[in-house]
Formats: C-alpha cells, sequence, structure tokens
C-alpha cells in the first residue's frame, strides 16, 4: 500500500473535499452498523429470555462507558417490557434496528457517491497527463519507442489502473475505516478473546501475501505481451500494401498468433492467481471464526465471567462482520498490485526525460532582421555514434540555402536542429545573433514553416488542415493561401470543397493533393522562415510541377532552407552545402559547384544520366 499511495498520491490532490466526504460518511456507516448491532443484545434476550436481573438507570461516572451503556440499554429494554409486553417491545427495538440499518446504508451510499468524481477524475487525470507529456516529448523519445507500446500504454494500461485501482479506491478507502472502528468495539466487548482472535490473524495474512507476491511481476509481462501484440496490428496497417504484394499474410497472422497466444498465457496466470484471493480469504476467515467460536464457548462452558452467551453472540456477529472489509481489502490488494503493474508501464511515459528544457529567462522572438548562423555545430542521438561533425552555415535573411547529399548524410538532422526538435552537443545556432536556446520555444517555432516529404495532413476537413496552428483564420484567408498554393481548383471540385474529411493521414487525396494542402498551410502561417524537407520528391512529374509552382510562390521573401535530392529543384538557390557523412564538403551556388568537378558534380552527372 505505501507503493500504490507514493504512486498514486498527488492525484488525490484536486479531489480533497471529495476525500474528506467519502471519509466521513464510512465513518457514519460503520458507528450506525455498531450501534444497530448493539440492538440484538436485548432482543436475544427477550427472544431466549437469558438475563432474569433487574436494571436500575446509571450514569456514565458510576462506572465504564461500555457497563453504563449496556445496563441503561437493558433498563429501557425491561421499561418497555414492563408497559407494552415483551412483543411490542420487540417490533418496537427491530423498528430501532431498520432506522440504524437505514442510517448506515444512507451514510455508506453517500460515500460511495462521493467516491464517484475522484474515480473517474483520476482516470481522466492520467489520460490528459499522458497526452500532455506525449506533445511535449523531444522527437528522439519516439523513435526509440514502439508505436503499438505507446498505445498500449495510452489505452490498455490506463484502462487496467482504471479496472484494477479505482475501482478498488471504495475498498481501499472504507474498509480500514470499518476495520479500525469494528476492531475497537470488539476489543470493548472482551479484550481477552480479541487477543486470542490477534493470535489467529497472521497465518490469515500469510495465506492471502503468499498469493499476491508474484502479481504485478505476472501482470507486468502480460501487458509487455499485449503491447507486442499492438505493434504487430499498427506495423500490419501501415504496411498492408507491401504485405500482400509480398504474399506474407500467412507470416504476419503466425506471428500475431504467437504474440497472442503468449498474452494469453501470461493473462491466464495473473487471473488465476487473483481469483484464489476469494476462496483462499473465505477458508481462512471460517477458520478463525470456528476456532475462535471453540475458545469463546470453552469459556462459557467454564463458568467464566469474562462473557456472557448473548454477548457472545455479538462478538461473534462483529467479528463475522469485520472479514467482509477484510476480504475486501485483501482483494483491493491485488487488483492494485495488478494495476501498478500497468501505473508502472504509465510512468515510463510520464516520468521520461525531456531534454529541451526552456530557460526561465527566455526571450520572445517575433521577426527575422538579419539571418540564421549555424557555427561549429555538432549533434549525436544519444551520445552514440557522432551525426553532425563542425558543421558552420551562414543563411541571411530573404536567401534561399540549398543542402544535398546521399540519405543518411545528416540533412534532415541538421534542419531539425533549428526549430530545436533536437538540442545540438556542440556549437550553437543564432537567430539574429541571439542563441536559440535563450529564446521560447513557442516563439521560436511560430518563425518556421515546415513542408515535409511527406505531407502530414489529420482526419478533418481540408479548412481545418489549411487553418491548422492559424488561430481565427477565416475563410478568405484560407481560399487565397489554397489559390496561391494551386490547391484552390481540386479542392471546389471534391465533394463538400472546404468542408472535405481528407480521410486518415489524408488518404482520400493524392500524393500533390495532400502537398499542396500543406504548402497552403504554410502559406498560411507566413513565416519568415522556411523548410523544405524534400517537399517534391515523391511526386509524379505533373504534381511536382503545380508544386513546385507553389513553392516558389511561397518561398518570395522568405528565408529558406530546402533539402533535395533532385538536384534539378535547387538550381536556383543562392548558395548550395554539399554534406557527406555529416561534414559539409562543398559549398558554392549551383554553377560553381559543376565547375570544381567534385561531390556536387558526380551527382548532378548521375542524375542526368
Amino acid at each position: 500500500m505505501r507503493e500504490f499511495f507514493k504512486t498514486m498520491g498527488h492525484y488525490f490532490v484536486p479531489y480533497k473535499k471529495f476525500v474528506v466526504g467519502t471519509l466521513g460518511f464510512n465513518v457514519l456507516s460503520a458507528f450506525f452498523n455498531v450501534f444497530s448491532f448493539t440492538l440484538l443484545l436485548p432482543i436475544l434476550n427477550i427472544l431466549f429470555q437469558i438475563d432474569k436481573g433487574t436494571y436500575q438507570l446509571m450514569s456514565f461516572s458510576e462506572g465504564s462507558f461500555k457497563d453504563v451503556a449496556l445496563n441503561n440499554l437493558y433498563y429501557y429494554s425491561q421499561q418497555l417490557i414492563g408497559n407494552y409486553g415483551q412483543a411490542t417491545t420487540l417490533l418496537l427495538l427491530g423498528l430501532g434496528l431498520a432506522f440504524l440499518t437505514l442510517l448506515k446504508t444512507g451514510s455508506y451510499f453517500a460515500g460511495s457517491a462521493c467516491l464517484m468524481p475522484i474515480k473517474t477524475g483520476i482516470v481522466r487525470d492520467i489520460r490528459v497527463n499522458i497526452y500532455k507529456k506525449i506533445l511535449a516529448l523531444p522527437l528522439a523519445f519516439f523513435s526509440e519507442e514502439r508505436k503499438g507500446d505507446i498505445l498500449a500504454r495510452v489505452s490498455t494500461d490506463v484502462n487496467e489502473v482504471d479496472s484494477s485501482i479505482t475501482s478498488s479506491l471504495d475498498m481501499v478507502i472504507k474498509n480500514p475505516i470499518f476495520i479500525l472502528i469494528y476492531f475497537v468495539t470488539l476489543i470493548t466487548i472482551s479484550w481477552k478473546l480479541t487477543l486470542f482472535t490477534l493470535l489467529v490473524v497472521p497465518l490469515m495474512a500469510f495465506g492471502i501475501g503468499r498469493i499476491g507476491k508474484k502479481l504485478k511481476k505476472k501482470s507486468l509481462y502480460a501487458q509487455s505481451k499485449w503491447s507486442d501484440g499492438l505493434s504487430i496490428i499498427e506495423e500490419t496497417l501501415g504496411g498492408l500494401r507491401i504485405i500482400k504484394a509480398f504474399v506474407a499474410e500467412k507470416k504476419m497472422e503466425d506471428r500475431f498468433t504467437r504474440v497472442n497466444n503468449e498474452y494469453r498465457s501470461a493473462a491466464m496466470k495473473v487471473a488465476i492467481r487473483q481469483s484464489a484471493a476469494h476462496p483462499v480469504s473465505e477458508f481462512l476467515g471460517t477458520c478463525m471464526i470456528v476456532v475462535v467460536l471453540w475458545f469463546g464457548g470453552t469459556l462459557i462452558f467454564s463458568g467464566s465471567n469474562a462473557i456472557d452467551a448473548s454477548t457472545f453472540i455479538y462478538y461473534l456477529v462483529i467479528l463475522y462482520t469485520i472479514l467482509q472489509p477484510l476480504k475486501e481489502l485483501s482483494k483491493a490488494g491485488y487488483s492494485i498490485q495488478k494495476g501498478m503493474a500497468s501505473m508502472e508501464r504509465i510512468n515510463k511515459i510520464l516520468k521520461a526525460e525531456n531534454n529541451i528544457r526552456e530557460k526561465s529567462d527566455a526571450k520572445e522572438i517575433s521577426g527575422l532582421n538579419e539571418g540564421i548562423e549555424l557555427k561549429d555545430v555538432s549533434f549525436s542521438y544519444n551520445d552514440q555514434r557522432e551525426i553532425l561533425h563542425h558543421i558552420n552555415i551562414s543563411i541571411p535573411k530573404g536567401q534561399t540555402v540549398a543542402l544535398v547529399g546521399q540519405s543518411g548524410s545528416g540533412k534532415s538532422t541538421l534542419v531539425d536542429l533549428i526549430p530545436r526538435y533536437h538540442d545540438l552537443d556542440k556549437g550553437s545556432i543564432t537567430i539574429d545573433g541571439t542563441d536559440i536556446r535563450d529564446l521560447k520555444i513557442k516563439s521560436l517555432r511560430s518563425l518556421i514553416g515546415n513542408v515535409n516529404q511527406e505531407a502530414i495532413l489529420f482526419n478533418d476537413t481540408i479548412f481545418n488542415n489549411i487553418a491548422f496552428g492559424v488561430e481565427g483564420a477565416t475563410m478568405d484567408q484560407v481560399v487565397e493561401a489554397a489559390k496561391i498554393a494551386n490547391a484552390h481548383e481540386f479542392i471546389m471540385e471534391s465533394e463538400n470543397g472546404y468542408d472535405t474529411i481528407v480521410g486518415d493521414r489524408g488518404g482520400k487525396l493524392s500524393g500533390g493533393q495532400r502537398q499542396r494542402i500543406s504548402i497552403a498551410r504554410a502559406i498560411l502561417k507566413n513565416p519568415p522562415i522556411l523548410i523544405l524537407d524534400e517537399a517534391t520528391s515523391a511526386l509524379d512529374t505533373e504534381s511536382e510541377k503545380l508544386v513546385q509552382d507553389a513553392l516558389f510562390r511561397l518561398m518570395k521573401s522568405r528565408t529558406t532552407i530546402a533539402i533535395a535530392h533532385r538536384l534539378s529543384t535547387i538550381k536556383n538557390a543562392d548558395i548550395i552545402y554539399v554534406l557527406h557523412e555529416g561534414e559539409i564538403v562543398e559549398q558554392g551556388t549551383h554553377e560553381q559547384l559543376l565547375e570544381m568537378n567534385g561531390y556536387y558534380k558526380k551527382l548532378n552527372d548521375m542524375q542526368t544520366l
């Protein structure tokens, strides 16, 4: 339980008033339960005519609270019998028992009602925190994690926390209260009998503890197996065309079936271990009742004045009542262990370190006045092999700079450093002489527009995709941006115009149409700095012409950094930097680089051929 409160404690803070409410109502419920059972004593005496003594009304200064309370209860019972007879007294005491039970159940319901905002709120807060963390984490985190594993943590693991932990909150909160109050009642009735009972409890706790010991570990293994299954599903949806092309359906089916069987086996072991909780606690509880029944009966048969028969029956009722919260608490322990395994996986996201930190005194920047400077920039992923080595690039305002080189030379990594998707290891990147690490991240990224090789669209309308990231964009502004991007014509020919849903990742549109919408999005943002990451390399000739025309319009009066494999698309760049294995090996205009007869000339000749 210590681990539970350490991990989950801060989630309860926003719901303090509900926690106080449920604690208060459960205390009332337990007290009303104890007092309702107290009425059993005179009822039993009346039914069986056990007690023939005569009682006088006493004040609480004349003895212990327990003795005076029982004496006065018997006194009033005798008065009722004398005035109304045994049958009527029995009915009145029964009505009193029913009224106290009503108060008990009402308090119990109110305590459970106070738990609902806590239970639903905690699950909501966990989901929101995960999503916020996913948005905040750097891109490097997701390159190392499988999408299926992340999806499993957001969906399956959160659902497991909901079903295992939050569903056990009422047992965790109310049962300790009931156990404490019932235990105090048992001591008040007979401390000797309670002391004997306590000698039996460790046996029960040992049996339950043996079952729950490995539950968390097994649950963790089962959840990891389901993550593997989700990863395969995610890969299948993304690579369905290749799977069918290579007739690999059986191979993928076998792979998924193997992982699914492993998950079934692990989940079955967890379920079997968890299902053992109730029968074991039931058996051990009955054993405890049998032992106490024997010991208490021995005291009564021996003529001991430690406890009388009716009080012993009342003691057994309270003892049996305390067993239920003990069983529920042990069951909650199993569920919480299972849920804590899922919480541990969720915390791998929530507690993941974000090394892209913003300084407390970070500055705002509203535009580009001079240019961008990269000085002696070096970078590596996770301090492993260095991807970029001592890069020096100057990009004056309004100029177009192109980066070329073979795949893996570090071009995309280099442009990702400018908006601080990663932080460089050595050197500096400055905008108008200010290091980007001294700028507010939101302010920095607001200066930059991106058009990537893969046009990333959302399953929303064309209007919302173009207006994405621009608050309060009007239809006129969106239409104007679409016209500049050569997109207006095909948009108007679509089913619902600008209200047409583009599908998952823009799947209802062609590659050229998706790219022109992403260009329109960049035009509407109107950034002073533009990054083009092989924006036309995946297009056919006709689409490339339309996109290229849209790009030229977009690049006007902007500082542009363009990555290109097709050298024909960057011939007019002010300066071209040639990268090879993370280093700049050549730089100059298109003509100057051809005259050098070096690496760029070799690339150009290969494409011409």
